[in-house]
Protein backbone atom coordinates (compact mmCIF):
# COMPACT_ATOMS: atom_id res chain seq x y z
CA UNK A 1 0.00 0.00 0.00
CA UNK A 2 1.46 3.19 -1.04
CA UNK A 3 1.67 5.84 1.84
CA UNK A 4 1.71 9.88 1.37
CA UNK A 5 3.53 11.76 3.50
CA UNK A 6 1.59 14.61 4.82
CA UNK A 7 2.76 18.04 4.73
CA UNK A 8 1.83 19.95 8.07
CA UNK A 9 2.73 23.32 6.88
CA UNK A 10 -0.23 23.26 4.63
CA UNK A 11 -2.80 22.85 7.74
CA UNK A 12 -2.32 26.53 8.98
CA UNK A 13 -1.42 29.84 7.33
CA UNK A 14 2.43 30.65 6.85
CA UNK A 15 4.37 33.95 7.56
CA UNK A 16 5.69 35.90 4.53
CA UNK A 17 7.79 38.18 3.85
CA UNK A 18 5.08 40.34 1.91
CA UNK A 19 3.15 40.06 4.67
CA UNK A 20 5.65 42.68 6.18
CA UNK A 21 3.54 45.42 4.83
CA UNK A 22 0.15 44.57 5.75
CA UNK A 23 0.19 42.26 8.90
CA UNK A 24 0.78 43.58 12.32
CA UNK A 25 2.83 41.42 14.84
CA UNK A 26 1.72 40.37 17.98
CA UNK A 27 4.40 39.77 20.41
CA UNK A 28 4.66 37.91 24.05
CA UNK A 29 6.45 40.28 26.44
CA UNK A 30 9.33 37.54 27.28
CA UNK A 31 11.57 40.21 28.01
CA UNK A 32 9.82 43.31 28.67
CA UNK A 33 13.55 46.11 29.17
CA UNK A 34 14.92 44.42 25.98
CA UNK A 35 12.18 44.15 23.65
CA UNK A 36 11.10 48.21 24.71
CA UNK A 37 13.74 48.62 22.50
CA UNK A 38 13.74 45.68 19.77
CA UNK A 39 10.08 46.93 19.25
CA UNK A 40 11.24 50.26 18.15
CA UNK A 41 13.94 48.38 16.33
CA UNK A 42 11.47 46.67 14.29
CA UNK A 43 9.34 49.75 13.85
CA UNK A 44 12.06 51.70 12.64
CA UNK A 45 12.72 49.08 10.01
CA UNK A 46 8.79 49.13 8.63
CA UNK A 47 7.56 46.41 10.76
CA UNK A 48 4.09 47.07 12.30
CA UNK A 49 5.02 45.63 16.12
CA UNK A 50 3.27 45.28 19.18
CA UNK A 51 5.17 43.77 22.30
CA UNK A 52 1.61 42.76 24.38
CA UNK A 53 0.71 43.73 27.81
CA UNK A 54 -2.26 41.87 28.70
CA UNK A 55 -2.02 40.33 31.58
CA UNK A 56 -3.84 38.98 35.11
CA UNK A 57 -5.49 35.81 35.76
CA UNK A 58 -7.27 35.92 32.16
CA UNK A 59 -3.97 35.18 30.46
CA UNK A 60 -3.18 32.33 32.70
CA UNK A 61 -6.89 30.93 32.05
CA UNK A 62 -6.86 31.29 28.29
CA UNK A 63 -3.39 29.20 28.52
CA UNK A 64 -4.91 26.51 30.65
CA UNK A 65 -8.14 26.30 28.14
CA UNK A 66 -6.22 26.31 25.04
CA UNK A 67 -2.68 24.30 25.87
CA UNK A 68 -2.59 20.93 27.90
CA UNK A 69 -1.72 21.26 31.51
CA UNK A 70 1.68 19.20 31.29
CA UNK A 71 2.73 21.92 29.12
CA UNK A 72 5.26 23.65 30.78
CA UNK A 73 4.45 27.40 32.25
CA UNK A 74 6.14 29.37 29.80
CA UNK A 75 4.23 28.29 26.75
CA UNK A 76 1.04 28.37 28.82
CA UNK A 77 1.85 32.25 29.67
CA UNK A 78 2.88 32.66 25.97
CA UNK A 79 -0.40 30.86 24.20
CA UNK A 80 -2.77 32.73 26.74
CA UNK A 81 -1.46 36.35 26.32
CA UNK A 82 -1.71 35.43 22.28
CA UNK A 83 -5.45 34.15 22.55
CA UNK A 84 -6.76 36.58 25.03
CA UNK A 85 -5.12 39.76 22.79
CA UNK A 86 -6.77 38.07 19.57
CA UNK A 87 -10.07 37.70 21.62
CA UNK A 88 -9.89 41.31 22.49
CA UNK A 89 -11.76 42.88 19.06
CA UNK A 90 -8.49 45.16 18.55
CA UNK A 91 -7.01 43.59 15.85
CA UNK A 92 -8.01 43.38 12.61
CA UNK A 93 -7.45 39.09 12.59
CA UNK A 94 -7.48 38.98 9.05
CA UNK A 95 -4.01 41.51 9.17
CA UNK A 96 -2.76 39.58 11.94
CA UNK A 97 0.67 37.72 12.85
CA UNK A 98 2.12 36.70 15.89
CA UNK A 99 6.37 36.12 16.12
CA UNK A 100 7.95 33.95 18.53
CA UNK A 101 11.71 33.34 19.29
CA UNK A 102 12.85 30.06 19.19
CA UNK A 103 16.64 29.28 20.42
CA UNK A 104 15.89 25.59 18.69
CA UNK A 105 17.80 23.53 22.79
CA UNK A 106 16.43 20.70 23.59
CA UNK A 107 13.75 22.09 25.35
CA UNK A 108 9.78 22.49 24.40
CA UNK A 109 10.56 25.83 23.70
CA UNK A 110 11.53 24.51 20.17
CA UNK A 111 7.93 22.62 20.38
CA UNK A 112 6.14 26.64 20.78
CA UNK A 113 5.43 26.60 16.97
CA UNK A 114 3.73 23.63 16.89
CA UNK A 115 1.56 23.87 20.13
CA UNK A 116 0.69 28.00 19.05
CA UNK A 117 -0.44 27.04 16.14
CA UNK A 118 -2.78 24.08 17.42
CA UNK A 119 -4.05 26.54 20.00
CA UNK A 120 -5.19 28.68 17.33
CA UNK A 121 -6.59 26.74 14.72
CA UNK A 122 -10.16 26.66 15.10
CA UNK A 123 -10.92 29.98 16.26
CA UNK A 124 -7.73 32.21 14.91
CA UNK A 125 -7.38 30.20 11.50
CA UNK A 126 -6.03 33.26 9.48
CA UNK A 127 -3.53 34.15 11.90
CA UNK A 128 0.31 33.07 10.82
CA UNK A 129 2.99 32.65 13.53
CA UNK A 130 6.41 33.53 12.70
CA UNK A 131 9.29 31.62 14.18
CA UNK A 132 12.29 34.58 15.17
CA UNK A 133 15.34 31.86 15.16
CA UNK A 134 18.85 31.36 14.18
CA UNK A 135 19.27 27.41 14.47
CA UNK A 136 17.22 26.37 11.03
CA UNK A 137 13.76 25.99 12.63
CA UNK A 138 10.52 26.50 11.50
CA UNK A 139 12.34 27.53 7.69
CA UNK A 140 8.80 27.72 5.91
CA UNK A 141 7.72 30.19 8.20
CA UNK A 142 10.55 32.10 10.00
CA UNK A 143 11.58 35.67 10.09
CA UNK A 144 13.60 36.60 8.04
CA UNK A 145 16.48 39.29 9.16
CA UNK A 146 19.71 40.50 7.13
CA UNK A 147 22.88 41.12 8.57
CA UNK A 148 22.25 44.71 9.30
CA UNK A 149 18.92 44.21 11.39
CA UNK A 150 20.49 41.51 12.96
CA UNK A 151 22.95 43.53 14.50
CA UNK A 152 20.51 46.38 15.45
CA UNK A 153 18.78 43.36 17.46
CA UNK A 154 22.46 42.65 19.10
CA UNK A 155 22.70 45.99 19.97
CA UNK A 156 19.18 46.19 21.22
CA UNK A 157 20.22 43.49 23.79
CA UNK A 158 23.09 45.27 25.09
CA UNK A 159 21.47 48.09 25.33
CA UNK A 160 18.33 46.80 26.99
CA UNK A 161 20.99 45.29 29.50
CA UNK A 162 22.82 48.15 30.42
CA UNK A 163 19.42 50.31 31.43
CA UNK A 164 18.39 47.40 33.29
CA UNK A 165 21.29 47.09 35.18
CA UNK A 166 21.66 50.75 35.89
CA UNK A 167 18.09 51.13 36.67
CA UNK A 168 17.96 48.41 39.35
CA UNK A 169 20.79 50.00 40.87
CA UNK A 170 19.09 53.36 41.27
CA UNK A 171 15.32 53.54 41.72
CA UNK A 172 16.21 51.89 45.32
CA UNK A 173 18.31 54.53 46.62
CA UNK A 174 16.91 58.31 44.50
CA UNK A 175 15.89 60.44 46.67
CA UNK A 176 13.53 62.17 44.65
CA UNK A 177 10.63 59.57 43.86
CA UNK A 178 10.44 59.40 39.99
CA UNK A 179 13.84 60.13 39.44
CA UNK A 180 15.08 56.70 38.22
CA UNK A 181 12.14 56.41 35.87
CA UNK A 182 12.87 59.63 33.84
CA UNK A 183 16.25 59.10 33.78
CA UNK A 184 15.07 55.05 32.19
CA UNK A 185 12.43 57.59 29.45
CA UNK A 186 15.75 59.43 28.14
CA UNK A 187 17.73 56.52 27.98
CA UNK A 188 15.42 54.65 25.71
CA UNK A 189 14.66 58.04 24.23
CA UNK A 190 18.85 58.51 23.55
CA UNK A 191 18.93 54.89 22.49
CA UNK A 192 16.39 55.04 19.99
CA UNK A 193 17.75 58.15 18.67
CA UNK A 194 20.83 56.64 17.86
CA UNK A 195 18.99 53.49 16.01
CA UNK A 196 17.25 56.11 13.74
CA UNK A 197 19.46 58.86 12.79
CA UNK A 198 22.88 56.68 12.90
CA UNK A 199 25.40 55.52 15.35
CA UNK A 200 23.73 52.98 17.64
CA UNK A 201 26.83 50.81 17.14
CA UNK A 202 29.14 53.22 18.83
CA UNK A 203 28.32 51.09 22.06
CA UNK A 204 30.95 52.95 24.18
CA UNK A 205 29.49 56.46 23.53
CA UNK A 206 25.91 54.99 24.13
CA UNK A 207 26.59 52.73 27.07
CA UNK A 208 28.52 55.67 28.76
CA UNK A 209 25.94 58.25 27.88
CA UNK A 210 23.40 55.56 29.83
CA UNK A 211 25.87 55.24 32.87
CA UNK A 212 25.97 59.19 33.21
CA UNK A 213 22.12 59.64 32.90
CA UNK A 214 21.92 56.85 35.93
CA UNK A 215 23.90 58.36 37.70
CA UNK A 216 23.26 61.56 37.71
CA UNK A 217 20.38 60.66 39.90
CA UNK A 218 20.59 62.03 43.47
CA UNK A 219 20.92 58.75 46.00
CA UNK A 220 20.68 57.88 49.59
CA UNK A 221 23.47 55.99 51.10
CA UNK A 222 21.07 53.65 52.73
CA UNK A 223 22.01 50.35 52.30
CA UNK A 224 19.42 47.99 51.33
CA UNK A 225 18.90 44.02 50.78
CA UNK A 226 20.32 42.94 47.38
CA UNK A 227 18.19 39.64 45.84
CA UNK A 228 19.72 38.30 42.62
CA UNK A 229 16.93 36.66 40.54
CA UNK A 230 17.70 34.17 38.05
CA UNK A 231 16.30 30.46 37.13
CA UNK A 232 14.96 29.81 33.53
CA UNK A 233 14.97 32.82 31.21
CA UNK A 234 11.03 33.50 30.81
CA UNK A 235 10.40 33.61 34.60
CA UNK A 236 13.34 35.19 35.42
CA UNK A 237 12.81 37.92 33.27
CA UNK A 238 8.72 38.59 32.56
CA UNK A 239 6.44 40.24 35.29
CA UNK A 240 3.41 37.98 33.78
CA UNK A 241 5.89 34.64 34.36
CA UNK A 242 7.36 35.61 37.42
CA UNK A 243 4.33 37.93 39.35
CA UNK A 244 5.93 41.22 38.70
CA UNK A 245 8.78 39.92 40.72
CA UNK A 246 11.20 43.01 40.79
CA UNK A 247 8.17 45.08 41.51
CA UNK A 248 7.55 43.06 44.68
CA UNK A 249 11.02 43.49 45.62
CA UNK A 250 11.01 47.03 44.55
CA UNK A 251 8.25 47.00 47.08
CA UNK A 252 9.86 45.26 49.97
CA UNK A 253 12.64 47.98 49.90
CA UNK A 254 15.11 45.99 48.41
CA UNK A 255 17.61 46.21 45.24
CA UNK A 256 16.98 43.22 42.34
CA UNK A 257 19.45 42.21 40.33
CA UNK A 258 19.12 40.60 37.33
CA UNK A 259 21.67 39.44 35.48
CA UNK A 260 21.90 40.30 31.76
CA UNK A 261 20.58 38.60 28.69
CA UNK A 262 23.53 38.82 26.90
CA UNK A 263 25.07 36.34 29.26
CA UNK A 264 22.46 33.52 28.17
CA UNK A 265 23.11 34.89 24.12
CA UNK A 266 26.88 33.86 25.22
CA UNK A 267 25.69 30.73 26.73
CA UNK A 268 23.52 29.69 23.92
CA UNK A 269 26.89 30.20 21.75
CA UNK A 270 29.49 28.69 23.81
CA UNK A 271 27.33 25.71 24.15
CA UNK A 272 28.28 24.86 20.24
CA UNK A 273 31.71 25.18 20.84
CA UNK A 274 31.89 22.85 23.63
CA UNK A 275 29.50 20.87 21.72
CA UNK A 276 32.47 20.20 19.38
CA UNK A 277 35.01 19.90 22.32
CA UNK A 278 32.44 16.93 23.91
CA UNK A 279 30.97 15.45 21.20
CA UNK A 280 32.51 15.77 18.00
CA UNK A 281 29.99 18.66 16.60
CA UNK A 282 30.22 20.44 13.49
CA UNK A 283 33.77 22.00 13.92
CA UNK A 284 33.19 24.65 10.83
CA UNK A 285 30.22 25.76 13.29
CA UNK A 286 32.46 25.81 16.54
CA UNK A 287 35.05 27.80 14.82
CA UNK A 288 31.99 30.57 13.45
CA UNK A 289 30.27 30.56 17.01
CA UNK A 290 34.14 31.03 18.97
CA UNK A 291 34.96 33.91 16.76
CA UNK A 292 31.71 35.57 17.52
CA UNK A 293 32.01 34.75 20.93
CA UNK A 294 35.41 36.60 21.25
CA UNK A 295 33.76 40.10 20.02
CA UNK A 296 31.16 39.67 22.30
CA UNK A 297 33.36 39.14 25.26
CA UNK A 298 35.38 41.99 23.93
CA UNK A 299 32.79 44.27 23.98
CA UNK A 300 31.28 42.62 27.40
CA UNK A 301 34.85 43.77 28.80
CA UNK A 302 34.83 46.76 27.71
CA UNK A 303 31.58 47.77 29.21
CA UNK A 304 32.74 46.59 32.41
CA UNK A 305 35.85 48.95 32.35
CA UNK A 306 32.89 51.29 31.75
CA UNK A 307 31.47 50.68 35.29
CA UNK A 308 34.65 50.36 37.00
CA UNK A 309 35.69 53.43 35.65
CA UNK A 310 32.47 55.58 36.16
CA UNK A 311 32.12 54.14 39.95
CA UNK A 312 28.49 54.68 40.67
CA UNK A 313 27.09 50.79 39.63
CA UNK A 314 28.58 47.45 40.12
CA UNK A 315 29.95 46.20 36.79
CA UNK A 316 28.31 42.91 35.37
CA UNK A 317 29.88 39.66 35.48
CA UNK A 318 32.10 38.42 33.13
CA UNK A 319 31.08 35.86 31.18
CA UNK A 320 34.31 33.64 31.56
CA UNK A 321 34.15 34.11 35.43
CA UNK A 322 30.54 32.84 34.90
CA UNK A 323 32.13 29.76 33.11
CA UNK A 324 34.85 29.55 35.95
CA UNK A 325 31.92 29.74 38.41
CA UNK A 326 29.77 26.93 36.60
CA UNK A 327 33.20 24.68 36.89
CA UNK A 328 32.74 24.53 40.32
CA UNK A 329 29.52 23.00 40.98
CA UNK A 330 28.53 21.41 37.41
CA UNK A 331 29.67 20.14 34.25
CA UNK A 332 29.76 22.81 30.97
CA UNK A 333 27.97 19.78 29.19
CA UNK A 334 25.22 20.11 31.19
CA UNK A 335 23.23 22.94 28.84
CA UNK A 336 19.58 21.51 28.76
CA UNK A 337 16.95 24.30 29.36
CA UNK A 338 19.49 27.32 30.28
CA UNK A 339 21.49 24.51 32.03
CA UNK A 340 24.86 25.65 33.81
CA UNK A 341 24.33 28.74 33.50
CA UNK A 342 21.56 29.09 36.83
CA UNK A 343 23.98 27.75 39.01
CA UNK A 344 27.17 30.13 37.56
CA UNK A 345 25.17 33.51 38.14
CA UNK A 346 23.97 32.34 41.36
CA UNK A 347 28.09 31.58 42.19
CA UNK A 348 29.24 34.69 40.77
CA UNK A 349 26.23 36.76 42.69
CA UNK A 350 27.50 34.69 45.78
CA UNK A 351 31.46 36.29 45.22
CA UNK A 352 30.20 40.13 44.27
CA UNK A 353 28.29 40.44 47.74
CA UNK A 354 24.56 39.38 46.51
CA UNK A 355 24.31 36.47 48.77
CA UNK A 356 20.17 36.42 48.60
CA UNK A 357 18.83 34.92 45.66
CA UNK A 358 15.49 34.06 44.42
CA UNK A 359 15.78 31.29 41.91
CA UNK A 360 12.45 31.06 39.83
CA UNK A 361 11.58 28.15 37.91
CA UNK A 362 8.25 26.91 36.00
CA UNK A 363 6.36 24.65 36.29
CA UNK A 364 7.13 21.74 33.61
CA UNK A 365 11.01 22.34 33.14
CA UNK A 366 12.55 19.47 34.59
CA UNK A 367 16.25 20.71 33.28
CA UNK A 368 16.11 23.99 35.47
CA UNK A 369 14.51 22.14 38.28
CA UNK A 370 17.48 19.74 38.15
CA UNK A 371 20.50 22.63 37.33
CA UNK A 372 18.55 24.60 40.13
CA UNK A 373 17.25 23.54 43.12
CA UNK A 374 19.45 20.47 42.24
CA UNK A 375 22.43 22.25 42.77
CA UNK A 376 21.80 24.58 45.78
CA UNK A 377 23.30 22.17 48.15
CA UNK A 378 26.51 22.53 46.06
CA UNK A 379 26.36 26.00 46.83
CA UNK A 380 25.79 26.58 50.12
CA UNK A 381 28.67 24.49 50.52
CA UNK A 382 30.94 26.66 48.82
CA UNK A 383 29.21 29.47 49.91
CA UNK A 384 27.64 29.18 53.15
CA UNK A 385 25.89 32.59 53.58
CA UNK A 386 24.32 31.85 50.74
CA UNK A 387 20.78 32.61 51.09
CA UNK A 388 18.47 30.83 48.44
CA UNK A 389 15.12 30.42 48.03
CA UNK A 390 13.52 28.18 45.15
CA UNK A 391 10.13 29.62 43.91
CA UNK A 392 7.89 27.21 41.67
CA UNK A 393 5.40 29.60 38.95
CA UNK A 394 2.63 27.76 38.03
CA UNK A 395 -1.07 28.05 37.47
CA UNK A 396 -1.72 26.64 40.54
CA UNK A 397 0.63 28.83 42.66
CA UNK A 398 -1.11 31.71 44.49
CA UNK A 399 1.21 34.84 44.60
CA UNK A 400 0.31 35.19 47.78
CA UNK A 401 2.11 32.04 48.56
CA UNK A 402 5.02 32.56 46.48
CA UNK A 403 5.59 36.05 47.96
CA UNK A 404 5.66 34.37 51.32
CA UNK A 405 8.42 32.39 50.28
CA UNK A 406 9.96 34.93 49.39
CA UNK A 407 9.58 37.11 52.68
CA UNK A 408 11.42 34.81 54.75
CA UNK A 409 14.38 34.24 52.59
CA UNK A 410 14.31 38.39 53.30
CA UNK A 411 13.91 37.92 56.97
CA UNK A 412 16.78 36.20 57.18
CA UNK A 413 18.71 38.70 54.78
CA UNK A 414 17.56 41.49 56.90
CA UNK A 415 19.20 40.18 59.94
CA UNK A 416 22.53 39.40 57.98
CA UNK A 417 22.38 42.89 57.04
CA UNK A 418 22.37 43.99 59.90
CA UNK A 419 24.52 41.94 61.47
Amino acid sequence: MSQTTKDYTTEYPVWKDSMKATHKILVPNMLPWHFMLIEKVLKLEGYDVEVLQNGGRTVIDEGLKHVHNDTCYPCLCVVGQYIDALKSGKYDLTRTALMITQTGGGCRASNYMSLIRKAIKTEFPTVPVASLNFSGLEKTSSFEIGAKLFLKLAYAILYGDSIMWCYNQTRPYEKIAGEADRARENAVKFVTDKFEKGGYAKYKVINREIIKLFAAVERTDEKKVKVGIVGEIYVKYSSLGNNELEKFLLSENCEPVVPALLDFAMYCIINVVNDYKLYGHKRGAAIIYKFVYNILHRMQKNIIKQYKREGTFAPPHDFDHLRICADKVIHQGVKMGEGWLIPAEMAALAETGVSNIVCAQPFGCLPNHIAGKGTIRTLKNLYPDENIVAVDYDPSATKVNQENRIKLMLATARENLIN
